[in-house]
């Protein structure tokens, strides 16, 4: 029977409220920056079925999305109806949860008279996971890390010792690594309490009915969105810098009726080092390019994943085989969503974003302590989003991901570095009638009397985000040191203990000739720092006088004329 609209709006919002309740729980009692500080993690509850119903607001699309299909894994693995009270369940199999060993799974059934009734997950981030550190140049999984299949953590309230005690023993962090672990637990356990108190509030047995109602919804609504756009295929292909040598990402996006299909035919075959992505993660970010542009208003839940297909042979960069390396996928995986948008920005011109800089830079740092003691610490940082139609890209922006920035005073607290530099990078973004997000200029120094390892995931050092609709593209990523020592963007390497590093990060593209931006803003980013004299000049075809900080109109006026042939 159906639920009416008052009823579900209340208990959907209660949902939301304690899907929230656990991610909130887990970061306020999580030991490590990664998840307490950035919001490296997704959390969300599942019903008996394995279908996610809801998710926290805070979180990834490669964490929750990937869990969306994960837990038909784990509930494969473990039936809702073998499991009991005090039962937690763990993996980090790339395969089946987020491309990435580091990146664990807790997921904890939930009882109500003796029966399973849902399930609560989170996925989160760890410190350290052994192997290699956080890099890109391993050439297996088995590299890369401690691989944890499906399996209890806890078995029926007992911790399952040996785990645990292998777990502490194959990484660098044991006290973080396993702290979040208990954490995880604890976020999940504080969603179970908020779902069985609000069950009991309503009268209501199980999560079923309010699931039918919550997904049937959803995939409608969906539908309705992609039955709007024309019948057709939509290709579009991308270019990342890659390993060794450059990867297009080709795809074709196929809308049939009410049903979307991404089909990433063409793309690379899978490559020896670590930016290999699996099908789970593909389809994770895929999804969430698609709802972006499409249906960012509709709940991101089972129903909404229905009418859309993703397509990846085995084998190739977008759906690596076992056991390739994978430990850099987002180095590849988060452009996904700029694919996306490139193709339906022949059907939806003002609806989608230019490619920006589309991921993360990731720096992961250990050695020695001037005291003696040992540090292993990782952080992300970002560079500037695309532009879309009447929107310029947002600054020093984590995109897709939506991971939080952390202050360098936190950074500094936690690791032996100091911020030297932190400071958005003029003219980095991509020219546009709409500007592109600027990147930012961090300088690090590393407080230590001895060399020291340094790991950076870093993509957009060589090909640039490009525009949309005559936009311009965005600045590439340059490495650099004091002192001439040789940094890689994807390489682990040794730093002597004098080094201070420069990481400038990339630009997002611009939207539309930069020629038709309002001379007015263009005024207001040189005043602000965003873009030079120089380029407001060459670029834009606007003249400022630099005294006055105003417009010259006659001269600008000539300049726009030479530059559309007017």
């Amino acid at each position: 029977m159906a639920i009416d609209q008052i009823t579900l709006d209340i208990l959907w919002a209660r949902l939301i409220a304690t899907t929230n309740d656990q991610a909130t729980a887990l970061m306020r009692s999580s030991f490590t920056s990664i998840v307490r500080d950035a919001a490296d993690l997704a959390a969300g509850v599942f019903d008996r079925r394995g279908r996610m119903i809801a998710q926290a607001v805070t979180g990834t699309p490669g964490h929750i999305n990937s869990m969306a299909t994960g837990m038909l894994h784990i509930l494969h693995r473990f039936p809702p109806d073998s499991l009991k009270p005090g039962d937690v369940i763990i993996t980090n199999d790339p395969w089946f949860t987020a491309s990435q060993l580091n990146d664990i799974t807790i997921a904890t059934p939930v009882f109500k008279d003796g029966r399973c009734i849902a399930v609560f997950a989170n996925c989160c981030h760890a410190l350290d996971i052994g192997g290699r550190g956080l890099s890109a140049d391993s050439r297996s999984v088995f590299e890369e890390g401690l691989q944890i299949p499906i399996m209890k953590l806890m078995d029926e309230g007992r911790p399952v010792q040996p785990l645990w005690d292998l777990i502490r023993a194959n990484v660098r962090t044991p006290d973080e690594v396993v702290g979040d672990l208990h954490c995880q637990i604890t976020g999940n356990a504080q969603g179970a309490r908020q779902l069985l108190q609000f069950l009991d509030e309503f009268g209501l047995d199980d999560i079923e009915e309010l699931s039918d109602e919550i997904i049937t919804r959803s995939e409608a609504a969906m539908r309705s969105r992609i039955a709007a756009l024309p019948d057709g295929e939509y290709p579009y292909q991308l270019t990342v810098d890659g390993f060794d040598d450059p990867l297009v990402i080709k795809a074709r996006l196929i809308v049939e009726g009410d049903h979307l299909t991404v089909d990433f035919a063409g793309s690379p075959a899978q490559v020896p080092q670590g930016v290999n992505v699996t099908l789970n993660y593909t389809t994770a970010y895929t999804n969430y390019g698609v709802k972006c542009a499409l249906a960012g208003d509709i709940p991101n839940n089972e129903g909404s994943f229905l009418p859309l297909t993703v397509t990846a042979s085995e084998g190739t960069l977008l759906n690596a085989a076992f056991p390739a390396a994978v430990g850099g996928r987002h180095l590849v995986g988060h452009f996904l969503p700029s694919v996306v948008m490139g193709a339906l920005a022949q059907a939806l011109p003002d609806n989608v974003m230019a490619p920006g800089f589309d991921g993360l830079w990731d720096t992961h740092i250990a050695g020695v302590q001037r005291g003696g003691e040992s540090f292993s610490y990782t952080w992300f940082s970002a560079g500037g989003t695309g532009a879309m139609k009447g929107k310029d890209g947002m600054p020093a922006t984590a995109y897709p991901s939506g991971i939080a920035g952390v202050p360098a005073e936190t950074m500094e607290t936690l690791a032996p570095l100091v911020v030297q530099e932190r400071s958005l990078r003029m003219d980095s973004g991509g020219p546009g009638e709409s500007r592109g997000g600027l990147g930012q200029v961090m300088r690090i120094e590393v407080l230590s009397d001895h060399d020291y390892l340094f790991s950076g995931l870093y993509e957009r050092t060589k090909h640039p985000a490009p525009g949309l609709h005559g936009g311009g593209p965005g600045q590439s990523g340059a490495l650099s040191t004091n002192n001439g020592a040789d940094l890689q963007p994807k390489i682990t390497t040794m730093l002597p203990p004098d080094t201070v590093t420069t990481l400038e990060m990339p630009g997002g593209g611009g939207f539309g000739p930069p020629e038709r931006r309002d001379p007015a803003l263009v005024l207001r980013d040189v005043a602000e720092g965003y873009v030079s004299l120089e380029a407001a000049r060459a670029v834009y075809g606007v003249a400022i006088n630099a005294q006055r900080m105003c417009v010259d109109e006659e001269t600008t006026a000539q300049l726009r004329r030479k530059m559309t042939g007017a």
